[in-house]
């Protein structure tokens, strides 16, 4: 019995800044199955506050408390984990925003950081590269990654570099794993969606564009997972990958024959 979804927002409920056809028909059938919403999305620009009043802002019905993003979980990850370190952060201002909102210290200087902290900003470019390098050369560094998106749906639905292209640079420069890269499908992100929800994993409807991140966490799980090809996945990404969602939908219209 499906009691909650973990609906994803780009590639499944819009491109841009424009609701996907059936979007609001598959929130609303998911609203009159009685299934508990969340929004997760990985862009770990927006926080969960944000995204409630851009999809109000589409016209949707999304209510308060409802949607959750990589920065959300990241920026809690930070709270508990690293909450006294020094954090040199490789990603937009409004991510830099956020964090200093939950009191976390960033750093302008690379070589007193304690934490680096990669993520998605169009600005990234060679001098990063090379901040990356100043950082990692203190001892016991963590490196961490908001997401692992390497590309995201962009206004038109065509791929445009995200986070994990981001990371991935940073990653290759210091020859070097990241320590934890948060947002789906990470332990964290399941957590935090679970602990918002507060259902079971397995009385759980993941549904998403993406099979390495959206149906990966609901698989991991134990959550029931759906595939929507309204974004980055095609049936023969599907039928390659080793990922294998419960169900494959055209799109988030047709969720409401998953839930009655």
């Amino acid at each position: 019995m499906v009691e909650a979804a973990i609906v994803d927002l780009d590639g499944t409920v819009y491109h841009g800044d424009d609701p996907l056809p059936g979007a609001s028909e598959g929130i609303d059938a998911l609203r009159a199955a009685g299934a508990s919403l969340l929004f997760f999305s990985n862009n770990p620009v927006y926080d969960g506050e944000d995204y409630v009043e851009r999809l109000q802002g589409m016209g949707l019905d999304v209510r308060q408390g409802e949607a959750v993003s990589a920065a959300d979980v990241t920026r809690e990850y930070l709270v508990e984990r690293h909450p006294g370190d020094d954090i040199f952060l490789v990603g937009t201002d409004a991510l830099a925003d956020m964090l200093r909102t939950a009191d976390l210290t960033l750093t302008d200087e690379p070589e007193a950081a304690d934490v680096l902290l990669a993520s998605w900003t169009p600005e990234f470019g060679y001098d990063d590269l090379v901040d990356a390098l100043r950082v990692a050369d203190g001892d016991g560094t963590v490196l961490l990654g908001t997401d692992p998106d390497r590309t995201f749906p962009g206004s038109e639905g065509k791929p445009i570099p995200g986070s994990g292209a981001v990371i991935n640079a940073v990653a290759g420069v210091l020859e070097r794993e990241p320590d934890r890269v948060l947002g789906k499908p990470s332990a964290e992100a399941t957590a935090t969606a679970l602990e918002r929800l507060g259902v079971p994993a397995e009385d759980v409807l993941v549904v998403g564009d993406r099979l390495d991140t959206d149906v990966a966490m609901g698989e991991r799980a134990g959550m029931e997972t759906a595939v929507v090809l309204t974004g980055v996945t095609d049936r023969a990404a599907v039928e390659a990958s080793d990922v294998s969602p419960d169900h494959v939908l055209d799109s988030l219209a047709e969720v409401g024959r998953l839930v009655n």
